[in-house]
């Protein structure tokens, strides 16, 4: 297996922003103690993002999706231009930062060792801005079904079934 990342974006305690935390903590507590996968959890964006990746020949983020007309729970596997197109600025810690595709380009220019497949679950939210650590209940609802994803595209069992296009 390559050297992988999990990564689980977002902060623990403002409700469903703290979803690719939660993912991250059920898809370490279910990997065999021998799986040559790191999983992080980091509250981070643009070039700090960018950073935390150097090394890695594979990274899958799963982070928090808001969009006016979504529904919350609902998941979207997607890659890295599929993100861009979807939104190009992507300022995830301000609008200052740069965005996660400028910031890989920019350490693709550096030379520095990036991964070539990034691979991001996105967890459409309902409420990012009020203290509390229990999501809403669709985005509780899609936590585990999120973390059998990202364990069956590790290529790893999983104990129950594996989510289906339908789920994502």
């Amino acid at each position: 297996m390559r050297k992988t990342l999990v990564l689980g974006l977002g902060n623990p305690i403002l409700r469903d922003d703290g979803v690719g935390v939660r993912v991250a903590e059920m898809v370490k507590a279910a990997l065999p103690s021998d799986a040559p996968v790191e999983v992080r959890q980091v509250s981070v964006g643009g070039l700090t993002l960018m950073e935390a990746m150097v090394g890695y020949e594979r990274v899958i983020l799963v982070d928090a999706f808001h969009r006016r007309d979504g529904r919350p729970g609902t998941t979207h596997r997607l890659t890295l231009e599929e993100l861009q197109a979807i939104s190009p600025t992507q300022h995830i810690a301000s609008p200052h930062d740069a965005s996660l595709v400028t910031a890989l380009e920019v350490g693709r220019r550096m030379g520095l060792p990036l991964p070539e497949e990034i691979t991001i679950y996105a967890v459409e939210v309902e409420n990012v801005t009020e203290f509390g650590e229990e999501p809403t209940p669709a985005v509780a609802r899609a936590i585990p079904r999120v973390a059998r994803a990202v364990l069956v595209e590790l290529g790893l069992p999983t104990d129950s079934s594996p989510a289906t296009d339908q789920d994502l």
